[in-house]
Order: C-alpha cells, then sequence, then structure tokens
C-alpha cells in the first residue's frame, strides 16, 4: 500500500474525521481487491505509522470496518481481515438472492419511469467499458468495476427500505471479494458471457416482470458463484498464506 492521500475540507474541527474517514475507504478499498488478504492481521500502531495517523483514528476505521463485515475483531488476536470460505460464499450468495431479490422485486413494483431510466443509464454505461483489461484479461477493469457497483445498485434503489439498501450493500461488498479472488479462473476456463446475463435482469425490469427479473438475477449470482468454486485452490492457498 502507498501513501495515503487525505482530501480535507471544512474547518479543523472537520480534520480528525475526515482522516478518519479517508483511512476508512482506503482499507476498504484494499480489502475488497484482496491486496490485503483475507485472515490477514491489521497491526494498529502499524497502520498508525504507515499512514501517519492517531491509533484513535485507526481504532476508529477498523470499528467501522468490523461493522461493514470486512474485519473481525477479537479480544485476545485484535483486528484482522474476515476470512474467506466456500461455506461463507454458499451462505453469502444464497442470503444476497434473498435480499436483493426482494429489493429489485419491490422496485419494480415501486418504481417510477425516471427509475427505470436510471437502470437503463447505468447499463449502458456498463457496456461502454471492457470487463477486463486488454492486456490483462485475468485483471477487472477497474472502471468496470465501478460501473458494476453502480448498475445493481440502481436496480434496487426504488425499493423504499433504507435497511434493506443497507444490508444489500454489505452482501455485496463480501460478494466482491470473492469475485476478485476467482476471475483468474475466468480466463482459458468455461467461458461466461456477464453482460448477456446483465441484459436478462435489464429486459425482465423493463418489462416489470418481476419474477422473469429475480430469477435472472438469481441466475447471476449462482454463475459467480460457480466460477469462485473453480477457484477454491486459490482460495485455500489465500487463507494458508496469511
Amino acid at each position: 500500500m502507498g501513501p495515503l492521500q487525505f482530501q480535507l475540507s471544512g474547518g479543523l474541527g472537520d480534520g480528525p474525521r475526515s482522516l478518519t474517514s479517508a483511512l476508512h475507504e482506503r482499507l476498504r478499498a484494499d480489502i475488497l481487491a484482496t491486496r490485503l488478504l483475507p485472515g490477514q492481521k491489521l497491526h494498529i500502531a502499524g497502520l498508525a505509522k504507515q499512514f501517519s495517523v492517531s491509533l484513535a483514528a485507526v481504532r476508529e476505521a477498523l470499528s467501522r470496518l468490523v461493522a461493514d463485515g470486512l474485519v473481525q475483531a477479537s479480544d485476545q488476536r485484535g483486528f484482522r481481515v474476515s476470512p474467506v470460505s466456500l461455506a461463507d460464499l454458499a451462505d453469502v450468495t444464497q442470503t444476497r438472492i434473498d435480499i436483493e431479490g426482494l429489493a429489485l422485486r419491490r422496485s419494480i413494483e415501486r418504481g417510477d419511469e425516471a427509475w427505470l431510466a436510471t437502470v437503463k443509464s447505468a447499463w449502458t454505461d456498463l457496456k461502454a467499458v471492457p470487463y477486463h483489461y486488454p492486456d490483462d484479461p485475468t485483471v477487472h477493469y477497474e472502471e468496470w468495476v465501478v460501473r458494476h457497483r453502480i448498475f445493481h445498485r440502481a436496480l434496487v434503489n426504488a425499493c423504499g427500505s433504507p435497511w434493506l439498501l443497507g444490508f444489500r450493500d454489505v452482501l455485496h461488498e463480501q460478494s466482491e471479494r470473492y469475485r476478485r479472488l476467482s476471475i483468474r479462473r475466468e480466463v482459458g476456463g468455461k467461458p461466461r458471457d456477464v453482460e448477456a446475463e446483465h441484459k436478462a435482469i435489464v429486459a425482465a425490469v423493463i418489462k416489470r416482470d418481476a419474477d422473469a427479473a429475480v430469477r435472472a438475477l438469481s441466475k447471476h449470482f449462482g454463475i459467480t458463484k460457480e466460477f469462485v468454486e473453480l477457484a477454491a485452490s486459490r482460495i485455500a492457498e489465500v487463507s494458508r498464506a496469511t
């Protein structure tokens, strides 16, 4: 991890909270991208020195990540990145299908034309960027990752429940770690047409066919799970390394 760049705004009273927020976002990004590996210990003093922040700022940032489910805290062992396993993958995937499927169903029932336009726009934006880096098909194109997150959030934004959206966001982030660990298995193996999977979801949403949309979404998440399972040896390797 390189130097942390903070963008401070407001008065001096905003400084500590801005530092904590910046550190939280940096550590969160490193966990999701697996630059910080599952199970890796997170030393408060070491992080404070590395990023030139206070011990209190590190503790608060890590506490936020515990609430996000990305970090685990133990009285005896301190903080560590939440581990991964195939059992956890199955649980995360099924729970995400349940939660996000419900949010999608409600959005289709309640969403207006403005919401539908947002879904179409997010899908168009996602298709406009490559899935992989052109010179390295084993790595996701970072802008695709950003637009992919926006696309899936747009699908459920009209559900009308902040609680449901909050649970959905936590599950999305947990799933993102597994996808990052598995991407290398998508190259030279079983083919996947992610754009076609997204197209099926959007087509059902446009028709306001909630049952078909939820089926397409569930299939999409299930295919991701299958590719992660193909990378089981990679997940085990990462776990052993920490």
